[in-house]
């Protein structure tokens, strides 16, 4: 395990009825934009816990934001922010909406062009407005980290950024706001959050027990309870397991100290921009097939997930690891999402298509060996087919 330091300074709120928690949480002259998506808040009683917790401040409404929040869209709530003078951004949704506050947070202040933010990964941002996040979708763990993932859909590009100027300075998480959610949108979310923990944890032994055990343990609850919750959208136990293991599956602390392979992510955003698929969806594409194709890399790590995660304990070791990338197959599945690109109508070409945007780009060592190059992709996503 590597020297490392974990700073995470959002306050979380989590439970029934913690809206109310706005009403502390941003000063009294604070002026908000409150950021949204499709307006679903409008109808399930969450805006209307906002605006009663807001009270008499300053609060301007920006519905919206996309599944994939688009850079022009977030222009516009940047252009509103800076006319009306606003000096707080709170995003009420999921993800989307909080990667999206993000993108805002940073634009707002910035004096160049803002998609530099994007193409700098975040190094140019020095300043940014304060945000808070009242999440209704679990999954991404963008209430509780410095990352969002902003596409252009004019260009067919989504790229990300990272800077700690952006970490909510709260969340509030009331598993209650996700009962009325389509059941595809948690199933993206358990299968989001499960992913997250495969890259942080899917490398090679580091010797980092408390990481690997606490990676696992959060990959068991997802298992266990993401189906259920996805079968059973009221029960709230269940639900409020699984938005606490999206959160704690991307909050940093799993991922303190060890290697970490992103390259799924960086290969599903490809597949986002040129095909519109959910960014989930693209994940259970991609993962299966990583594995296989990255197997004698990370061999032992997955022997290790088979045994305590799955409980495949007899058989060869390419037998094991055959069955562990078998299971995580069958659970992307099991949630209802399909794991092969013809399941999306997505031809074998996108392989050398992605392959070389990423080569244009400069992108040409990804995971945790620097060992996943463009040909490296090309067969992971050939695979996939």
């Amino acid at each position: 395990m590597e020297n490392f330091t974990y700073f995470n300074p959002t306050r979380i709120h989590f439970g029934k009825g913690q809206i109310k928690a706005l009403a502390t949480e941003l000063p009294q002259a604070a002026r908000v934009l409150l950021l949204a998506g499709g307006g679903s808040i409008r109808t399930n009683g969450v805006l209307q816990q906002v605006q009663r917790a807001l009270g008499a401040r300053v609060a301007v409404e920006f519905f919206g934001v996309e599944a994939n929040p688009d850079f022009d869209t977030l222009m516009k709530a940047v252009e509103i922010v800076r006319r009306e003078k606003l000096d707080w951004v709170l995003a009420v949704g999921g993800g989307s909406v909080a990667d999206g506050a993000k993108f805002v947070a940073a634009a707002a202040p910035f004096s160049g062009d803002p998609w530099e933010i994007l193409t700098s990964r975040g190094s140019v941002v020095k300043s940014a407005l304060p945000l808070g996040v009242v999440l209704t979708l679990p999954g991404t763990g963008s209430e509780a980290n410095i990352a969002a993932v902003i596409s252009r859909r004019a260009i067919r590009e989504k790229l990300a950024f990272l800077n700690p100027l952006v970490f909510p300075k709260f969340s509030i998480l009331d598993p209650e706001t996700t009962f009325t959610l389509p059941e595809r949108q948690i199933a993206n979310g358990v299968a989001d959050a499960f992913t997250h923990v495969i890259e942080q944890y899917m490398t090679f032994p580091v010797h980092a027990a408390i990481q690997d055990r606490f990676a696992e343990s959060v990959m068991q609850v997802l298992v266990e309870e993401g189906p259920k919750s996805v079968r059973n959208p009221k029960d709230y136990d269940s639900r409020a397991n699984v938005v606490w293991a999206a959160t704690w599956a991307l909050n940093g602390v799993i991922g303190s100290g060890v290697p970490q392979d992103w390259a799924s992510h960086t290969i599903g955003h490809e597949l986002t921009a040129l095909h519109g698929i959910d960014h989930a969806r693209t994940l259970a594409v991609v993962v299966p097939s990583l594995l296989s194709v990255q197997r004698a890399t990370k061999a032992a790590k997955l022997l290790q997930y088979g045994e305590r995660v799955w409980g495949i304990r007899e058989g060869s070791e390419a037998s094991r690891i055959d069955a562990a990338i078998e299971r995580t197959r069958s659970f992307y599945e099991s949630l209802g999402l399909r794991t092969r690109l013809r399941d999306y109508d997505v031809k074998p070409g996108v392989a050398a298509e992605i392959a070389g945007k990423l080569k244009a780009r400069g992108e040409v060592n990804f995971g945790e060996r620097g060992d996943i190059t463009p040909e490296v992709v090309e067969r992971i996503l050939t695979l996939a087919a």
